[in-house]
């Protein structure tokens, strides 16, 4: 596993990123967006993963879009990067972008370890993860969700239901009492991931209890 580290190394609060190599050209970006939206410290983890499709699925399903199927990877990814997290004097956010913001959100339900969940336009039209979450107890004192305004006008059967499930969710969420937001950003699923996704750091920096 490769890491890169950005930030307050002795900072309190820990954000861990799982990215591609598409997100490591912006994440210097990202990192300056996050301090100009909030003045807490932090250190960020970003984490290389090699398969986008298998790393950060939770369990096998078919390609939506290409040819390449999603695998079940997301429970290795999960343990490789825990240990990371052994640290009881620090606080740890978990968050990422589109898949990365899907596996953010699924590991919240498989560890208590993440005190909050940055989940930039999570894939939430993944098959069956909005009856995941239906079926299973969140671990994490904040939220935070966000999805372009044009996201769910597209052809493709299965992530036009984006819009839909993440209005589900969040319900969802509020219903269990969970401290979240739902954010809409203006476009579609491409535009500003290093910006949308340092929002949803700041805001879940600005959100956990102090």
């Amino acid at each position: 596993m490769r890491i890169y580290e950005y930030g307050e190394p002795n900072a309190k609060n820990v954000l861990l990123q799982p990215v591609g190599d598409h997100d490591l050209p912006a994440i210097e970006n990202e990192i300056r967006e996050i301090k100009r939206l909030t003045a807490q410290p932090f250190r960020l983890i970003a984490v290389k993963v090699e398969s986008w499709n298998n790393d950060l699925s939770p369990w096998c399903a078919p390609a939506v879009f290409g040819h390449e199927d999603f695998g079940d990877g997301a429970a290795a990814l999960l343990r490789e990067i825990l240990p990371l997290c052994e640290d009881a004097d620090r606080r740890y956010i978990i968050g990422g972008y589109s898949m990365a913001g899907l596996f953010a959100l699924w590991s919240a339900y498989r560890t208590d370890r993440f005190s909050g969940i940055a989940a930039a336009s999570p894939s939430l039209w993944f098959p069956k993860f909005l009856e995941y979450m239906q079926a299973h107890d969140l671990h994490s004192a904040a939220v935070y969700l966000s999805l372009g305004n044009r996201e769910e006008k597209t052809r493709n059967p299965v992530m036009s239901t984006v819009g839909d499930r993440m209005r589900a969710a969040y319900a969802l969420l509020q219903e269990k009492n969970v401290s979240c937001t739902l954010e809409w950003n203006s476009g579609g699923h491409f535009q500003q991931p290093d910006c949308r996704t340092a929002k949803a750091f700041a805001w879940v920096l600005e959100h956990l209890f102090y």
